[in-house]
């Protein structure tokens, strides 16, 4: 090959363009990059301090432990009554669990899968009692019926309460599921059994999974129906202790916590893959396959039964014991009206905080996912299988040991509700941001905007949903929460939960009821709200085939 001299290629050049050299500007690609790492640091230093947060109530509950000593741990942990309370709560926990999956799987089926009339209806139905406090419905089978006493009065109470969490995860499995391939099989002469169990049981299973560790992290966490209906549990066992012997109640709370991470560690280990379905090539459709055709009648009598045994008795009994007299010899400490707005600040300040923490925590792993990310993003759910009592405990020990001056004060109880309920808010942000494309806030960015106002004015409006939903969520669930609040709310202030369970101890069941059913009110409007944002991805379907 002939070499070609560099002075013939830039003949037609001007030599003193040959001799300036060109000074290029770095590209803005690289300086937006910089940018963006650096938020992308800013946002992980941030969940990191926030994770910290979160885990502090275990790290409080070590040195709480740590006090007492290993003698006092292990003659607590190591009696005949421990042994009895663990017997307890497994016992009840197994059973909630298997009965809860029944009606779980069955109301789901019923209502995707089946010609079921007023199917949207149904759906609302079969949520809302998630939305009323399993201490309110155990009031309400005790007042009618003292005589429903332990383990078999335990069980139904808190199945009827807990049902929805293995609904709600098995019906958007479900509805992802395309209903061909158990046509397929009916096709092929499968019958029902044999189709759901090898068809539609595979596609569901980890929502079952996931919906049962939700239902045993409930029933362990619970006191206020325990107390009712007289079954005594770890719960129930450390609040009584705490008021006489606070390092016993620390030592009873290690095996509770313990068995918390156990579940949480099993719902870790579930398979988080996407339900097989080509909803894209087969259309969704508004009716069940023709084959799910059963006879409308049972089906409408079995879940009219479930909601009124789960809504309506609760609801029937406080109005009942409404139109009762109301005398009681327990001085009013505050008026339904105060106590009203106690709640719902306290509730609406604590899901704000929960919603707050929660966003930089679902935008970490938003454009990068490394292993650190990872599990610093999965620490943050830890405090979903800590009960309320350890988290009001732990605060007590932080606020008596290092800052007195927040004892006996509200912020401890807003923070209370923003640890205990942030796992639910970080659900419902991520699922926004998991919606959400990278591209529009580069976008935004290359117009010329600044990280405040593309986070105004794109990121704020995707991320919208998500946010009320998880506000929502966190506000019901403050809203109906009893054993942190008992511990730590301020002397001297009421709220409608801490009120209604003074006069349901003093057996004043009229005077109890207003305030119960405030309750019920106040936690059915968000119940509603997530039953129709739960329900909105299928009625969009629908609609548009």
């Amino acid at each position: 090959m002939t070499n070609i001299p560099m002075t013939d290629i830039q003949t037609d050049v001007p030599r003193e363009a040959q001799r300036t050299p060109i000074l290029v500007a770095p590209p803005r690609r690289h300086r937006r990059w910089r940018h963006q790492e650096g938020q992308s640091r800013a946002v992980v230093a941030a969940s990191a301090i926030i994770a910290l947060a979160l885990l502090l109530p275990l790290a409080l509950l070590a040195l709480d432990a740590r006090d007492a000593g290993w003698g006092e741990i292990h003659q607590v942990l190591f009696r005949e009554r421990s042994l009895f309370l663990l017997r307890h709560t497994l016992v009840l926990s197994a059973l909630v669990m298997i009965l809860a999956a029944v009606l779980g799987v069955a109301s789901a089926w019923c209502t995707e899968r089946c010609q079921l009339p007023a199917r949207r209806l149904w759906t609302m139905l079969l949520v809302l009692p998630v939305s009323i406090p399993d201490f309110v419905v155990g009031y309400a089978w005790h007042s009618i019926a003292p005589t429903m006493n332990g383990l078999l009065a335990a069980t139904l109470v808190m199945t009827l309460g807990t049902y929805p969490l293995v609904y709600l995860p098995v019906a958007a499995a479900l509805r992802r599921a395309n209903p061909v391939l158990e046509d397929t099989a009916h096709s092929l002469g499968k019958g029902r059994f044999v189709t759901f169990s090898r068809v539609a049981l595979p596609l569901i299973r980890t929502a079952v999974l996931g919906g049962c560790v939700l239902v045993v992290l409930t029933v362990i966490s619970e006191y206020g129906a325990f107390e009712i209906l007289r079954y005594q549990t770890f719960t129930t066992e450390i609040f009584t202790e705490f008021q006489f012997d606070p390092q016993a109640a620390g030592a009873l709370s290690v095996p509770l916590v313990l068995l918390g991470l156990l579940m949480l560690g099993i719902d870790g280990m579930l398979p988080r893959r996407t339900v097989s379905s080509t909803v894209s090539a087969a259309p969704r459709r508004a009716r069940g396959p023709v084959r799910w055709r059963w006879s409308v009648a049972p089906m409408v009598l079995a879940l009219g039964a479930l909601v009124v045994l789960g809504v309506g008795m609760p609801i029937g009994t406080l109005g009942y014991w409404m139109a009762q007299s109301q005398h009681t010899t327990l001085p009013a400490a505050t008026t339904l009206t105060s106590a009203t707005w106690t709640t719902l600040s306290y509730s609406a300040w604590g899901a704000a905080i929960a919603v707050v923490t929660a966003l930089p925590v679902a935008m970490m792993t938003f454009r990068r996912t490394t292993a650190p990310r990872v599990i610093l993003d999965r620490v943050t759910y830890i405090t979903r299988a800590v009960p309320g009592v350890v988290i009001a405990l732990s605060l007590v020990f932080l606020a008596t040991r290092y800052a007195y001056g927040l004892y006996q004060t509200s912020v401890l109880l807003v923070v209370a509700y923003a640890i205990l309920h942030f796992p639910l808010a970080l659900v419902c942000v991520k699922t926004s941001v998991a919606q959400a494309s990278a591209r529009l806030f580069d976008v935004g960015r290359s117009l010329g905007a600044s990280p405040v106002a593309v986070f105004c004015r794109v990121a704020l409006p995707l991320l919208a949903p998500g946010l009320l939903a998880g506000f929502c969520l966190v506000f019901l669930t403050a809203v109906t929460e009893l054993t942190a609040t008992l511990v730590l709310v301020p002397i001297g202030v009421q709220t409608l939960a801490t009120q209604f369970w003074a006069y349901q101890s003093e057996v004043a069941y009229g005077a109890a009821a207003p305030y119960g059913l405030v309750i019920v009110v106040l936690a059915a409007v968000p119940g509603t709200l997530l039953g129709l944002w739960f329900d909105r991805e299928r009625h969009t379907r629908v609609s548009l085939t």
